[in-house]
Parts: C-alpha cells; structure tokens; sequence
C-alpha cells in the first residue's frame, strides 16, 4: 500500500491574494504531493491548505510553505478573528493510508528541528508528537496567542520544542505535530452577538468552563485547580466569534476525533443550546475537507429511507446542516475521498 500523508497548515493571512497565490503555487509545483483544498478566510485571516502525498516529500512542501509565510506574513501587524500564534500557526501531519500514527511523530519532529533551524522560529510539538501533557492541547499552547508569546518564551516551561526560547516578531512562533483527522466546522447562529456564539461554545466543548461562585469567582478545590463545568459534546473544541461580511457570530469547532462526535451532533447541540439563548441556527460551513463517512452519518441521521444512495445521503445532509448557506457547497471539492 502506497504511503499517504496529509499535512493542513494554518496561516496567519486570509486577505492578501499575493500571499495566499504564493502558497497555493508553491504546493502546486511541488512533487509527489498533490493539493486538495485551500481555503482562505477574510474574517478569521487565515488561510487553510490542505494537500497529500508521500512522506518525504509532504514534509519538504510544508517546510517551503513555512518559509514563504517567515518570509511575506509579518505578525506585528496581523490581525483577525482566529487565535494564532504565529505566521505559520500549526502544522499537522495525519495518516492516510500505509501509514501510522508514529510515522507522523517523526515528520512532525523532522520538520519542526528544521524550522527551527533554518528560519529561527520556535516550535512546539503537540497532539501525539508532544513531549508533555501540558503541551498536548492545541488551544492550551496558543494561550496568550501571538501577543503575549515574548513573555511565553520568557518562562522555562514554555521553553520551545526546537529553537532558541527568543521571541521572533515577524513570525511569532509555530505548532507542529500529528493527529486524527480533524473536521473544522462552523455553525451559522441568527445574531450577530458573539457573546451568545461563545456562550454556546463554552457549553459545548469538551473541556467546559470554570465552575464560579454567587460573585462570578472561580470555586478551586483543595489543591487550587479551577473546578471544571464539563462541555455536553466529546472531542470538541469551541470558540465564538464574528463574521462581519455576513454580520453573524458562529460557534466555530474543531472536531478532534468525528468518529466519537460527528458533525450531526454537533450541529443538533448547537441548535438546541442556541434555543435556549433565544436564538436560532440558520446553516453552517466546512472549512477545508471532511471524510466521506462523516457525511454519511450526518445523511443517515437524517434520513427516514434505507434505499439512499451514498450520493443522496450527502446531498441530505448538505441540505440538513445548511452548508450551502454562505457559499455554495461542492462535494466533490469538500469530501476527501473525492480528491485523493
């Protein structure tokens, strides 16, 4: 069996075509890869690319993104609504096919020394290739985001996977590592109030909210850890945030692990915490790509008819879930299996 890998590399620009061409040229012309899907966001400011290919060589592609993005991205000035924490933010490596998790750790180390090395941007290694477990979390080394990563690489147990602990302006600093295939989708709520999408988000996601006391304090237990209100959703993560080209908030996810919590089920809890708030889901969007089977599963919850084909089930659920509310959606561009 052939190896493949996928590599989806976050970056820190959605608006600058120069840019974003720039990246989608530099996959394009690199061999034994091929480009799936790449997704620019104006609101968010980041651009999503998303390619395949042999291990080797997905491993070169990232390292030329990474260098055009040290050079044309300059984070002093960078602004948006996604938290990140440098000009290439993260870049993970997932298994394909005649590969496994392992073999991702070492492109993701590979890759990171030599990022480090060569372009003097700190690393940090998460998800499977992280070395501890305060730096598994994605969101977790991201707190503080690009703002605060000059007093992040001030203390000791921030010091960076790979790279000198020196604060890189232009750049700011880069998450690499391997994981699962992640689903980024985002639900549409009738409200421009981010704090209601927030709201939704913070009951939701896997890791809750602290739990507060009659003045609004954190309650810690006896050892002084913030006691945790756990979200209603596994494998989740959320944030709120607005969509000023559409003046809406979403609810915006990452779905860690779509076999445990798909996007049907995400989808249904946010219409349901979204009621409760005295708002309403109106549609969603996928960023990048999403598994075949996810689709499914979304059209078999929907259906009431055993006879579909799998082409029906997927056209079900793109109506169901909306996902042709703020752009027209093309299985055949969204569904991986389409595109390898």
């Amino acid at each position: 069996m052939k190896q493949i890998i996928e590599c989806v590399p976050n970056f820190s620009e959605g608006r600058n075509q120069n840019i974003i061409d720039a990246l989608r040229i530099c996959v394009l012309k690199s061999p034994g890869v091929s480009l799936l899907n790449i997704e620019p966001d104006k609101d968010y400011n980041r651009t999503v690319v998303t390619f395949v290919g042999t291990p080797n060589e997905v491993v070169e592609t990232a390292f030329q993104l990474t260098r055009i993005a040290s050079e044309q991205i300059d984070m002093t000035t960078q602004k948006g609504e996604h938290p990140r924490l440098g000009a290439t933010d993260v870049v993970p490596f997932i298994p394909i096919s005649g590969t496994a998790m392992n073999d991702c750790v070492r492109l993701a180390n590979t890759f990171g020394e030599r990022v480090a090395r060569e372009l003097k941007v700190p690393i940090y290694l998460y998800e499977f290739a992280a070395r501890t477990e305060q730096r598994k979390n994605l969101s977790d080394i991201r707190k503080g985001e690009y703002e605060g990563l000059a007093d992040k690489l001030k203390d000791p147990e921030w010091k960076p996977d790979y790279g000198a602990a020196i604060f890189n302006a232009k750049s700011g600093a880069t998450v690499t590592g391997a994981r699962k295939f992640l689903i980024a989708y985002n639900v549409n709520l009738k409200t421009a109030d981010v704090k209601r999408a927030h709201e939704i988000a913070l009951r939701i996601r896997e890791s809750g909210r602290p739990q507060k006391d009659t003045n609004g304090n954190p309650i810690k237990n006896e050892k002084g850890e913030t006691i945790k209100i756990p979200g209603t959703l596994k494998a989740v993560k959320a944030l709120g945030v607005y969509l000023e080209r559409y003046n809406i908030a979403q609810v915006s996810v990452n779905m860690v692990d779509y076999e445990q919590t798909s996007i049907h089920d995400v989808f249904e809890e946010v219409k349901r915490q979204a009621q409760t708030l005295g708002t309403e889901v109106t549609g969603s969007e996928l960023i990048g790509l999403a598994p075949m089977e996810a689709m499914l599963k979304a059209g078999r919850f929907y259906s009431t008819d055993s006879t579909l084909t799998n082409e029906q089930l997927i056209a079900l659920a793109i109506e169901r879930l909306g996902l042709s509310q703020l752009e027209p959606f093309d299985a055949k561009k969204k569904i991986i299996e389409y595109l390898i």
